[in-house]
C-alpha cells in the first residue's frame, strides 16, 4: 500500500511530523494557513502538495492525517476529519474538554475511522523497557511512581502547564499500572498569567496503595524529564533529558526486619534497552493501520482515560483555588454572587444578578443567565445553557443535555434525565449518548416531577408535583400523574383556566387563550 498522509499545522511540532514522515516516505501534505511556511515546505520537500484549508486537502485522496495544531483547535479540525471518514492522530490532548472527546471517540466508532492520540512516550523504547521490567517483577511490588516534567517555556496562551505537559505522564502511569486512579489532588500556582497554571504537582492514588506524584513546570532554571518507580525488591529511574539517557536499576529499599526498618543498599546497575525515535515509532504505527485494523495503542479509548485524569486535576486545582478564599465571582462576573461553599469550574458563564447558594456546583463551560436564583445542592453539568430569571429550587441536577429557556421554574428534587437506557454494566458517557431535553419559556416543574430525556416542555406550561413526563408537553399544558397525562391548561401567569364558549380565560389576569384545533389539543395566546 502506497501510504499517503498529510499533516495539518506546520508549526514548532507539525514541523516534526513533516520530518518524520518524510523520513518514513508517507509525507504527501501539509496545511497551513501561513503562506510562507508553506513555500518554504514546498522548497524543501518534493511531491508534497501544500493546502491553505483544510477543506481543500480532504477533497484530496490521502489515506490519512496528523493533526498539529493548538490544542483548543483540535475538536474542530478532528470532528471534520472524521466525517470525511479518514484516519488521523491528534496531538495530546484530544480535546480541552472530556465530553468533546467522548463525542469524537463516538463518531470515529461509528465511521469505522482509526483515532489516535499522541501520547509519544508509549512509543518511546524506554517506557517500553521499564514496562516489561515491572511486569518481570525485578522490583517487586510496585509502591509509588513520581515525574518530574520541567523546563523554561514554551509558555502556552490556550491551555495551562497541566494540561500541556501532564498528559505525557498520566498516560505513562496509567500504561505501567493498568489502571485508573481512584483519587486526584493537584495543587498549582499562577505566575505569568494570573488565569493559567504556570507548575502544578498532581498526587494520584491508584488501586493497591500505589501512588504517583507529577510535577511540571515551565517556569524552571533548568530542563529535566525524569521517572522514578519504587518497588518493594528494587527501584527503577529513567533520565530523558541526560545525555546517556540509560534505564538504572538500584538494589535498593527498606526491609523490616524483626520490627526494625533496615537499609538495603546494593548495586546500581544500567539495563540496556533499543534505541529507537519515539515519533517514528507513533507515526510508523499509525500508517501501519491505515489499512482499517483496530489501533490498541494510544487510541480513542486511552485520550478519554487521560482527559478524565485531567479534569479530575484540574477540578483540584480550581477547587483549591477557591478553600484559599480566592472567590471566582469576581473573575465570572462581579455582578454575579457565588457562595463560599459553592464551585463554578472553568469556562462558566454566569449573567448580572445571578445567585448561586450553598453546597452547589456548576461544572466546566456551562451558561446561566441573568437574574437566576441556584438553590442549595444544586449540580449544573457541562455544557448546559441556562436562561434569564431561572429559579431552581434545592436538590435538582441540571444534566449535560437539558436546556432551560427564560423563566423556568423547577421544583424542590425535580429530576431531570439525560440517557433513555441507562446501565451501570454498558456505560454511556458523552454528548453523543445525551438525549436534548428542552424546557421553553415559563414553564414549571413540580416538586419531585420526573423529566424522562428527549422531550420538549412547551412554554408556561405546568408539571405537578410527582408527575412523569415521557412525552413532549404542549404550551400551557397542565400535566399530573404517573405517567403524566394533561388535566387540564394553565394561564401564562400560572392560574387554571377555564372554558367559555370553545375559549379559555384566565380569572385572574384576564388574559385570553384560542384553541388551535378542533380536537382541543393545544392552545394559543389569542391577541387582544
Amino acid at each position: 500500500m502506497n501510504k499517503k498522509i498529510c499533516v495539518v499545522g506546520a508549526g514548532n511540532w507539525g514541523k516534526n511530523h513533516i520530518n518524520t514522515l518524510s523520513e518514513l516516505g508517507y509525507l504527501r501534505g501539509v496545511v497551513d494557513s501561513n503562506k510562507e511556511e508553506l513555500e518554504t515546505i514546498l522548497s524543501q520537500y518534493k511531491d508534497v502538495n501544500t493546502h491553505e484549508s483544510l477543506d481543500d486537502a480532504l477533497n484530496q485522496d490521502y489515506d490519512g492525517f496528523t493533526v498539529a495544531t493548538p490544542a483548543d483547535t483540535h475538536y474542530d479540525i478532528a470532528k471534520t476529519i472524521i466525517q470525511k471518514g479518514k484516519h488521523l492522530l491528534v496531538e495530546k490532548p484530544l480535546s480541552l474538554k472530556l465530553s468533546e472527546a467522548k463525542e469524537l471517540v463516538g463518531l470515529a466508532k461509528d465511521a469505522k475511522v482509526n483515532l489516535m492520540v499522541g501520547h509519544l512516550l508509549l512509543f518511546h523504547p524506554a517506557i517500553r523497557k521499564i514496562k516489561e521490567v515491572l511486569d518481570s517483577g525485578k522490583i517487586g511490588k510496585l509502591q509509588y511512581i513520581y515525574s518530574n516534567r520541567l523546563n523554561l517555556g514554551t509558555v502556552r496562551t490556550e491551555e495551562n502547564i497541566l494540561w500541556s505537559f501532564a498528559p505525557h505522564d498520566i498516560s505513562i502511569f496509567g500504561y505501567l499500572t493498568n489502571n485508573q486512579p481512584v483519587e486526584v489532588i493537584s495543587r498549582g500556582g499562577a505566575y505569568t498569567q494570573s488565569h493559567l497554571h504556570d507548575t502544578t504537582m498532581t498526587i494520584l492514588k491508584y488501586p493497591e496503595n500505589v501512588v504517583g506524584h507529577i510535577f511540571v513546570s515551565w517556569l524552571h532554571p533548568f530542563k529535566e524529564h525524569r521517572l522514578v518507580l519504587i518497588g518493594s525488591k528494587g527501584m527503577l529511574s529513567y533520565t530523558d533529558s541526560d545525555a546517556d539517557k540509560d534505564i538504572k536499576f538500584y538494589e535498593k529499599g527498606i526491609d523490616i526486619v524483626g520490627g526494625v526498618p533496615i537499609k538495603r543498599d546494593g548495586p546500581t546497575t544500567s539495563i540496556n534497552y533499543d534505541e529507537g525515535m519515539p515519533l517514528l515509532n507513533e507515526l510508523k504505527y499509525f500508517a501501519d493501520h491505515l489499512n482499517g485494523t483496530p489501533v490498541e495503542t494510544s487510541d480513542g479509548k486511552n485520550a478519554i482515560e487521560v482527559l478524565e485524569v485531567l479534569e479530575r486535576a484540574q477540578a483540584s486545582l480550581t477547587d483549591a483555588d477557591q478553600s484559599n478564599g480566592e472567590s471566582r465571582t469576581n473573575e465570572l462576573n462581579e455582578k454575579a454572587f457565588v457562595h463560599p461553599s459553592s464551585y463554578v469550574d472553568e469556562g462558566c458563564v454566569l449573567g448580572d444578578g445571578t445567585k448561586i447558594w450553598h453546597f452547589s456546583h456548576v461544572q466546566s463551560n456551562s451558561v446561566i443567565g441573568e437574574n437566576c436564583s441556584i438553590g442549595q445542592n444544586v449540580n449544573i453539568g457541562s455544557n448546559v445553557k441556562i436562561g434569564n430569571n431561572v429559579k431552581i429550587q434545592n436538590n435538582v441536577s441540571v444534566y449535560e443535555g437539558v436546556e432551560l429557556e427564560d423563566f423556568v421554574f423547577c421544583g424542590p428534587s425535580m429530576v431531570f434525565t439525560n440517557i433513555s437506557d441507562p446501565r451501570s454494566k454498558y456505560p454511556q458517557r458523552g454528548a453523543e449518548y445525551y438525549k436534548k431535553t428542552i424546557v421553553k419559556e415559563g414553564a414549571s416543574l413540580g416538586a419531585n416531577s420526573t423529566i424522562v430525556c428527549g422531550n420538549t416542555i412547551g412554554k408556561h406550561s405546568f408539571v405537578g408535583a410527582g408527575a412523569v413526563v415521557t412525552k413532549d408537553v404542549p404550551d400551557y399544558a397542565l400535566m399530573v400523574g404517573v405517567p403524566a397525562t394533561r388535566a387540564g391548561w394553565v394561564c401564562e401567569c400560572g392560574n387554571r383556566l377555564t372554558v367559555q364558549d370553545a375559549n379559555l380565560e384566565c380569572k385572574n389576569c384576564k388574559r385570553k387563550y384560542t384553541f388551535l384545533n378542533q380536537k382541543q389539543q393545544s392552545i394559543n395566546k389569542a391577541t387582544n
